[in-house]
């Protein structure tokens, strides 16, 4: 038999001890991660295909409003380049991908972090997922329903008399910033819950900044709308204020239990040590 020399066997051990605390070798992460990239990349190539063919319907419900304010009025949606209206189909083709793609590359990159979680970690991570998601679809729905109104509340300062000729990559980007705005406004309240419930932020720390997140609120919506638009800035920025009101409460709600919790256990401990 050959001998194997010392300091060979303790690399040796120590390559086994690093594979075993890690479960997996690097080689072996980065063939998870290749395949589950792909697949995820899959998926958004055939979101994106599925997302072009379903442009022409998406740009009728787009242009809606325009055709209903054009009952009215001189009203259209305009291309300022000749590429003006392909650019903007695969712009449509893109988001589209991304958001039909979005249960497969999700699962993806969880599952492709799950296995370095420990237990306590992937419930708060599942959590926020099963929170989140679902809450943001809802926000673009509701900011996708919103739009419409929007157009029409805002086209209707400009008196009948007045043409109205919209940009139709500005257009677009004016709704995708809705759409979005809305989405994030619904996740807000997951976030600061989430925080709270890792003993990361309590709710009298939420209550002390409020000031400085209401400022947050109205950047942020003053970025999201269109420039010198107060009125799409304010619907923007009073939900997201009052979503963040209702995360203080279930923070305030869950640091008041957690309180009860420790005064019990206070209470349990000193009668043990009185008897």
């Amino acid at each position: 038999m050959t001998a194997l020399a010392p300091g060979v066997v303790g690399a040796s051990a120590s390559t086994t001890r690093a594979d075993t605390s890690t479960g997996m070798p690097l080689s072996s992460h980065l063939r998870e991660a290749r395949t589950r990239s792909l697949r995820a990349v899959a998926a958004l190539l055939v979101g994106v295909a599925v997302g072009y063919l379903l442009s022409d319907q998406v740009m009728e419900i787009v242009r809606a409003p325009i055709t209903a304010l054009a009952e009215s009025r001189d009203a259209s949606l305009n291309y300022d380049s000749i590429t003006g209206a392909f650019d903007l189909k695969l712009k449509i083709a893109l988001f589209g991908g991304i958001a039909l793609s979005s249960p497969v590359w999700m699962y993806e990159l969880f599952a492709f972090l799950a296995p370095g979680l420990n237990r306590r970690e992937k419930k708060y991570t599942f959590g926020f997922l099963a929170a989140s998601v679902p809450l943001f679809a809802s926000g673009c729905v509701a900011g996708f329903l919103l739009f419409p109104h929007m157009v029409e509340m805002l086209a209707g300062f400009a008196s009948t008399e007045d043409s109205t000729l919209l940009q139709a990559s500005y257009y677009v980007d004016f709704i995708l910033k809705i759409v979005l705005a809305t989405g994030v406004a619904f996740v807000l309240p997951v976030f600061l819950v989430m925080l709270n419930l890792l003993g990361i932020l309590s709710a009298r720390a939420i209550a002390r900044s409020w000031r400085i997140v209401v400022v947050a609120i109205v950047l942020f919506s003053a970025i999201v709308t269109p420039a010198a638009d107060v009125l799409s800035m304010f619907l923007i920025a009073v939900p997201m204020t009052a979503l963040f009101l209702v995360a203080l409460l279930i923070a305030w709600l869950h640091d008041r239990a957690a309180s009860r919790r420790l005064s019990v256990i206070s209470a349990d401990i000193s009668r043990t040590e009185e008897e």
